[in-house]
């Protein structure tokens, strides 16, 4: 069986493994009306969801029958639609544990551009529309980009902590941090922690913003800069993540080379990514990966022996790695 549940051993199962597509673009579409954040503030029959997200009404209740047919929704014997509980728990807008930015992104981002595999497998070229740079030009995108990237980061700084523990440091950098969602958990458990983020000039209004609503503004430092061109700012522990899958081998090795150099001696250098071989199914990466040939240039989900060789190499120590999430490692790397 494959993780969509469908048996690639029958017909009917590779058909529902080739059309998994639509259960997909329902649950994507569901959250860019917004329908889950609507149920949760109060649930409705499938004639009042018509008229509360103004739709046609056409195809509706198949709609939301399938979504409650893959256990995102519950439908009462009254006819009126709730969310299930782990819809209700991830996929409500403003909810701690929220992913619908991460989803619509992929929506934005992904869902059309893999339309294009078969071409960039030929090629071996990035097939999205436009670039990171043109996005960078329209601050609603920058605003959406760095939700996005909130929803792949929800949680990690609990996590982050647990493994720094018997450790001694005062300063953190999150190397590529958007608007310092990461950098808020950490600043939000531990208050003798001062927090920096260095990523491109446009991210900083919404780092700003969001440290502010954080109450952070005093302790949460945005450093503006090109991490290919720019030294990194001094700190005792220095983070990456889901972003040096972004750049080919020779430019990973670079950013840990940047990354020694600003390190304080005794620091910790901490890489989370999708990495490869570190799961007994490993589906979710092969898929990550993917992703990475299709909106970058030489960007790919890599091993944790293929960063130890490169860590190693610029002159890291203690080289450790442990699972931190449902699909991604950890991998820690200390200076002497």
């Amino acid at each position: 069986m494959t993780s969509t549940g469908a048996d690639p051993g029958t017909a009917a199962g590779i058909i529902r493994l080739g059309t998994a597509f639509c259960d997909a673009k329902a649950l994507l579409t569901a959250v860019r009306l917004d329908l889950f954040t609507v149920l949760a503030q109060n649930p409705a029959t499938a004639g009042e969801l018509r008229t509360l997200l103004r739709l046609h009404g056409r195809g509706l209740p198949e709609f939301l029958a399938l979504l409650a047919a893959r256990g995102l929704l519950r439908r009462d014997v009254d006819g009126r639609y709730h969310n299930a509980e782990g819809a209700d728990r991830h996929l409500v807008a403003g909810r701690p544990g929220a992913v619908t930015g991460f989803l619509i992104g992929a929506d934005i981002n992904l869902y059309d551009v893999y339309g294009r595999l078969g071409e960039a497998l030929r090629t071996g070229k990035p097939q999205a529309d436009g670039d990171f740079a043109g996005m960078l030009q329209d601050p609603v995108a920058v605003d959406r980009f760095a939700r996005m990237m909130d929803g792949l980061t929800e949680g990690f700084g609990a996590k982050l902590l647990d493994a720094l523990d018997g450790t001694t440091f005062r300063t953190v950098l999150d190397v590529g941090g958007c608007r310092g969602h990461l950098t808020g958990q950490l600043l939000a458990a531990r208050d003798d922690l001062v927090g920096h983020v260095f990523d491109l000039p446009q991210m900083e209004p919404v780092f700003d913003e969001h440290m502010a609503e954080l109450g952070l503004t005093e302790r949460a430092h945005f450093h503006a800069g090109d991490f290919f061109r720019d030294p990194l700012p001094p700190a005792d522990v220095i983070i990456f993540g889901h972003n040096l899958s972004d750049w080919d081998p020779d430019q990973r090795r670079l950013l840990l080379t940047k990354a020694y150099t600003a390190l304080s001696p005794g620091g910790t250098v901490l890489v989370y990514d999708r990495m490869l071989g570190e799961r007994r199914d490993d589906t979710e990466n092969l898929v990550a990966s993917l992703n990475m040939l299709l909106v970058t240039e030489g960007g790919r989900e890599y091993t944790v022996a293929e960063l130890g060789a490169q860590a190693r190499a610029t002159g890291f120590s203690s080289i450790t790695h442990r699972p931190l999430a449902d699909h991604d490692t950890l991998v820690s790397c200390r200076k002497d």
